[in-house]
């Protein structure tokens, strides 16, 4: 018997998922769009599988704006093992050095102000990044180490939240790129007994926090009781993450041409910049950025519902 194709969904949106420990960010989306049964799809930025917390998944036109997502700062919470040094500087990882803990609250105090503002990290090998197309952690599972650049980060906020023993758990509000597990690694470095990443959560990406968040087991109770349709209801606009940004409305006659890829003059706009755009009816159209001349030139469209 022949094997019927399943018909995916045409729905749009985003679900802002609460990242279940032990899932990569990928197997969380598929896992969602399976529920949604979703035609396209697409996350914004990974969670390694020990972390949990904000993952915004974008479905159909929302992925035209996944990438402003991912260039957006993040906030985490993480709890510091100190003491001692893995290979990943995670719980994952094998225990590469044991070392005493002799600092406490006043001293994690003391080290924190070097590490705010704009700082330089080196990308751990257990990372995404690629050298010569082959993502770092593939290379690091294979015994190599390359030669990582230095990438400049800027942490916007990093706070003590508790100290108990050989572990301090750490409140970081930072530029996208940031790996919370070289900037836990370089505070131990610089206590003098090195630490890894116990636990670490985001709590927030761009504009999203964990209180917006919906978590898989709720998604899945959801589904078992009124199937794909049902899951719907936890499908934020497609410009959820976007609502920052300057708004626009086009007349009828602008928006038109603006679709087919026009730039058109708004008399409320902005000098510079990007802008989100809507047409006469208050619908998202997409999102434009203001050209030297005045006009907003198209640059990410939506055609229709």
């Amino acid at each position: 018997m022949a094997q019927v194709k399943r018909i995916r969904r045409n729905v749009s949106g985003i679900i802002l998922l609460d990242k279940p420990i032990g899932f990569t960010s990928n197997a969380a989306l598929q896992k969602v769009r399976w529920l949604l049964n979703a035609e396209k799809a697409g996350h914004t930025g990974s969670l390694d599988p020990l972390a949990t917390g904000v993952l915004p998944l974008c479905f159909g036109e929302a992925t035209k704006f996944s990438q402003y997502l991912l260039d957006s700062d993040k906030g985490y919470e993480t709890l510091m093992q100190l003491g001692k040094t893995t290979t990943t500087a995670d719980a994952e990882g094998d225990v590469l050095q044991v070392r005493d803990v002799t600092v406490g609250r006043a001293d994690i105090e003391a080290a924190l102000p070097g590490f705010r503002g704009q700082i330089s990290q080196i990308p751990p090998m257990y990372s995404a990044l690629k050298r010569d197309g082959q993502p770092l952690y593939k290379l690091a599972r294979a015994g190599e180490v390359v030669e990582r650049e230095p990438r400049s980060v800027t942490i916007a906020r990093l706070e003590l939240l508790a100290s108990e023993g050989d572990t301090a758990r750490l409140s970081v509000d930072c530029s996208k790129g940031t790996y919370i597990r070289t900037l836990v690694e370089d505070i131990g470095e610089q206590l003098g007994c090195g630490a890894y990443v116990a636990e670490l959560r985001r709590t927030q990406a761009g504009p999203f926090t964990l209180a917006q968040t919906v978590t898989l087991e709720e998604l899945e109770a959801v589904h078992a009781e009124g199937g794909n349709e049902a899951v719907d209801r936890f499908l934020m606009p497609s410009d959820s993450g976007l609502l920052d940004w300057p708004l626009l409305h086009f007349s009828e006659h602008s928006a038109f041409y603006w679709l087919n890829g026009q730039p058109v003059r708004a008399p409320d706009a902005p000098k510079f910049g990007m802008v989100r755009v809507q047409d006469h009816n208050g619908r998202f159209i997409g999102i434009g950025e203001v050209s030297e001349d005045g006009r907003i030139a198209p640059r990410r469209l939506i055609r229709s519902e």
